[in-house]
């Protein structure tokens, strides 16, 4: 009897451990490989990979070291070295026996789109050897792409509602329910070498080029979306200085009205011309110099911008964005993240202010001298310099781009939504794992339809193999009322 008593209680050691392994829940990780670093965003959900929940958890976000891969292009190899120190992180986190089924995605954005401009034998080099690196790794790894602008922009969007429940939600009843009444949010992405733009307008498009239409639990959606493709910040930082350099003729050194009284920026022509997003001269010296020197001007340093956004109307006028792009006008609450939100939360005016408090905000800043700026700020130079010049441009493209001019109050400055970074990666994940699917799911408990059966059996089970054990124990004791008559 001791033996089988023993046998049981180790049965029930075994059945619980069954049942842990099965509760950790399924991982996933998005490698955000954008134009001026590269990312890893791990997420966990519930249950199966049939996730009709809508839970979907953050739970690690690890940084690269150095710049974007494509800018590993004279030496992929390197390009694939740079993961290793995040990959290697993940371990820790996903348990041993689940790593084989963790999908792992590498999705590139604008810089390797540029680079595929520049040189497709480059761009294919990068992705061969990222994709060799994480073939390393005992994970499900499922691709190394580059995504197009209008995918960047439409996952952005599906990511942003997802998180803010904006296509279904769970109801009091129990159920899963599309909201009633409740409009979705508009996505606002600004990277290095690209901006986006996605949301449902308040009518038809009129250019089907620019549509989407997802069906998405049950509902269809129509989607604006556009990429503009060399307007993100860096590259237009960079058009800026290009522009200002043929203004100037001769004279040197180069005013930047940009940048602060008593800073200044040297930089050689080859790099200042590395860049398919700038007219190079037919001849130029690579290894000749240029010197910007900041003047703190302010309304000069918007009207530069304004000069190399291309305002021009298109050809739908007056549905427009700009550089001559159709858009519809702008409907609904909007989120403004990655350098929107960044410049803004610099600058004190996320994750709302009013549109005369951020442009005298901007004003005062764009005014003060450098060494003002050095001494309060403990910023790296290549960042605080471009601040006054980035806010610029973001006020031009939100209000002559986009014409949020009388629905300023309707854009939210946020990384985050529910801790979780809002980007393309969830719902670049979302979309390629089918956790989100095209109709309403059938779930009506809080948790996965196996996962709720799994709980229910675990606890029946539990109980009655203690109960069990303590009659066994019962039977067993020599020391009972029994063997003492």
């Amino acid at each position: 009897m001791r033996c089988s008593v023993k046998g049981v209680v180790q049965g029930v050691v075994r059945d619980l451990q069954f049942l842990g392994n099965f509760s950790h829940g399924i991982y996933g990780m998005v490698f955000d490989a954008g134009s001026t670093h590269t990312s890893l965003y791990m997420y966990r959900w519930p249950g199966n990979k049939e996730n009709n929940t809508g839970v979907v958890s953050q739970m690690l976000v690890c940084d690269v070291d150095g710049y974007g891969i494509s800018s590993y292009a004279l030496d992929p190899p390197a390009a694939g070295l740079s993961l290793r120190k995040c990959l290697d992180s993940t371990l820790a986190v996903i348990p041993a026996n689940q790593l084989g089924e963790t999908p792992v995605y590498l999705g590139a954005t604008a810089g390797m789109r540029l680079l595929q401009l520049q040189n497709q034998t480059q761009s294919d080099q990068v992705l061969e050897q990222v994709t060799k690196v994480i073939q390393g790794y005992p994970f499900y790894f499922r691709g190394a792409r580059i995504l197009s602008g209008m995918e960047e922009g439409a996952y952005g969007w599906i990511t942003t509602n997802y998180l803010q429940e904006g296509f279904i939600k769970h109801g009091f009843e129990g159920g899963w329910v599309r909201p009633k009444g409740r409009k979705t949010w508009g996505a606002l992405d600004m990277g290095g070498s690209s901006t986006q733009i996605a949301f449902t307008p308040g009518q038809p498009v009129r250019d089907p080029a620019s549509a989407l239409g997802p069906k998405l639990y049950g509902y269809q959606y129509e989607v604006y979306t556009h990429s503009y493709l060399c307007y993100g910040k860096e590259q237009t930082m960079r058009q800026l200085q290009v522009h200002l350099l043929k203004m100037s003729g001769s004279t040197r050194p180069v005013n930047h009205p940009c940048y602060h009284l008593g800073d200044n920026l040297t930089l050689t022509l080859g790099d200042l011309y590395d860049s398919p997003c700038v007219a190079r001269p037919v001849t130029f010296d690579p290894a000749s110099v240029v010197t910007f020197t900041g003047t703190s001007e302010p309304l000069q340093c918007l009207n530069q911008i304004k000069n190399i956004t291309n305002l021009a109307a298109c050809s739908l006028a007056p549905d427009c964005g700009f550089n001559g792009v159709y858009q519809p006008p702008v409907s609904g609450n909007f989120f403004a993240f990655s350098a929107y939100y960044y410049t803004f939360d610099f600058l004190g005016l996320a994750p709302q202010s009013s549109l005369s408090q951020a442009t005298t905000t901007i004003d005062t800043f764009c005014k003060r001298t450098w060494n003002s700026l050095k001494k309060e700020y403990n910023v790296k130079d290549k960042y605080l310099r471009d601040y006054c010049a980035s806010a610029n441009y973001i006020m031009t493209v939100l209000l002559d781009g986009y014409k949020f001019n009388q629905t300023w109050g309707n854009i939210y400055f946020q990384r985050q939504v529910a801790d979780t970074d809002i980007g393309w990666t969830l719902g670049y994940m979302l979309n390629l794992t089918n956790l989100i699917p095209s109709e309403l799911p059938l779930v009506v408990t809080g948790v996965q339809r196996g996962q709720w059966a799994a709980e229910i059996f675990f606890i029946v089970f539990a109980v009655f193999l203690s109960l069990l054990v303590l009659v066994l124990l019962w039977l067993w004791n020599p020391q009972d009322g029994r063997g003492n008559k």
